[in-house]
């Protein structure tokens, strides 16, 4: 989900969209284009690469029409502008002219961040459009996309989505539309389970599933078709860690019911329920052993051996079989 400055005026003299969230990059600019059309149908959008912005042509772009025309003068990867055309642009912003909206769309950090300072100091819109690397950040975005088609999902819904489509904003925000658009009532992890029960198998989070609950030939099976569909390593053994910590956390939490234990423990209260399910036959031992396994696999990896694939299914077995140890005990 993009932020927003105080200022959230689409037709504002200038929007500053920074981030590199390629979807929420594109909204941004979309959003400024659609509203300039609703107040003027003919806007002339001209969208720019920093090679075609050169200097004098924003002067040009800017100037004043016989017919006062409202114009969107779009430009990409504005941190990549030489130095004479940033000259250009500060001079431009002490002077905006009327008419006319200007988006400056920035990668964000070092490169270029004169220019953002100057775009800041005038007074801009801005709007965050931060990579969503996190998945809760994920999560989050798809209950919000869900919530701006006026629709209902279930937790465990967005959650089944998002373990399903992976990383990528625009597979996810495409999956909430077919959804939305296919399905009538309250959309739930069944539904999502029929759309894409394909890749839902090949999840990351579905081979740390199976692991924790003890079923080491279907976690193996998972895992085997998740890197044969291309998921990669470093996301599996990071689900097997989220996995092996949250009953880990539970098991030493104080008891409770699932909201109190999902504010203590920063989970949603539907996961404090499916972990409370899969914790059975865990030992404070057998948690030790499958962290254990897990950074070993971590380390396979990341190069720290010469068969990540080995090291997954090392890990995998490791974890399954530390699932069962109270009834070895």
């Amino acid at each position: 989900m993009a932020r927003k400055s105080a200022n959230d005026d689409p037709l504002a003299p200038l929007t500053l969209a920074v981030g590199q969230e390629e979807l929420l990059l594109d909204r941004a600019v979309r959003e400024v284009v659609v509203a300039a059309r609703a107040a003027d149908a003919d806007t002339d959008v001209r969208d720019l690469t920093p090679e075609q912005l050169q200097p004098g042509t924003l002067a040009e772009l800017t100037s004043p029409s016989l017919f006062a025309e409202r114009k969107v003068v779009v430009v990409r990867n504005a941190q990549d502008l030489s130095a004479d055309t940033i000259k250009d642009v500060t001079a431009y912003l002490g002077a905006p002219a009327e008419e006319i909206t200007l988006v400056l769309v920035h990668a964000g950090g070092v490169k270029g961040k004169k220019l953002l300072d100057v775009a800041r100091k005038a007074g801009a819109r801005e709007v965050a459009c931060p990579k969503m690397t996190k998945p809760a950040d994920r999560l989050a975005f798809v209950r919000s996309e869900f919530r701006a088609t006026g629709r209902s999902a279930t937790p465990e819904a967005c959650q089944a989505l998002v373990d399903a489509i992976g990383s990528d904003l625009r597979e996810l925000a495409s999956a909430v539309s077919q959804l939305v658009a296919d399905v009538e009532g309250t959309i739930d992890e069944a539904v999502v389970g029929r759309y894409y029960t394909g890749r839902a198998e090949a999840s990351s989070f579905t081979v740390a599933d199976r692991a924790v609950e003890g079923r080491a030939a279907e976690a193996l099976e998972a895992l085997r078709w998740s890197l044969a569909t291309g998921v990669a390593p470093v996301l599996i053994t990071s689900a097997l860690a989220q996995g092996v910590r949250a009953i880990g956390k539970l098991s030493s939490a104080r008891g409770g019911r699932p909201a109190d234990l999902a504010r203590e423990l920063g989970m949603p209260p539907w996961k404090i329920d499916r972990v409370r399910q899969q914790m059975r036959g865990w030992t404070p031992d057998g948690v030790a052993m499958a962290l254990r396994a897990v950074a070993e696999a971590d380390a396979g990896v990341k190069g720290g051996g010469d068969d990540p694939e080995y090291a997954l299914e090392k890990a995998v077995v490791a974890i399954a079989r530390a699932a069962r140890s109270r009834g070895r005990a």
